[in-house]
C-alpha cells in the first residue's frame, strides 16, 4: 500500500520516557500508520523533519479493555515506531 509522507507519520509522541530515550540515546517516537512498514516510516521521518535515521523498530499496541457506563468496550489498536537518529541530529517537537 502507497502512503503519503504525512498519512505514515501520524503524531509525534511526547512521554516522560521518550523524553529521556531522546536525550540519552537520540530516540524518538512517533504513531504510524498501521500499515506502514520501517522504509516507509524512515522516508517519512528523514523528509519531513530533514534528518538523517540510523535504525527504525516498529510495535503494535493492542486495544486496553475499558468500560464506560457499565459497558464494556475496547480501545483502538495503533503502531508505534521508535526512530533513533545518528549522532548529532536532533528533532524539536516543541514547534
Amino acid at each position: 500500500m502507497k502512503l503519503n509522507l504525512y498519512d505514515v507519520v501520524v503524531e509525534p509522541l511526547i512521554t516522560e520516557k521518550l523524553s529521556k530515550a531522546a536525550e540519552a540515546s537520540n530516540q524518538y517516537g512517533f504513531r504510524v500508520h498501521p500499515q506502514a512498514n520501517k522504509k516507509e516510516v524512515k522516508a517519512a521521518v528523514e523528509k519531513i523533519f530533514d534528518v538523517h535515521v540510523d535504525k527504525v523498530n516498529t510495535m503494535n499496541v493492542s486495544g486496553k479493555w475499558r468500560r464506560v457506563r457499565h459497558v464494556p468496550g475496547q480501545t483502538a489498536a495503533w503502531k508505534k515506531a521508535i526512530v533513533t537518529l545518528k549522532k548529532g541530529e536532533k528533532i524539536d517537537l516543541t514547534k
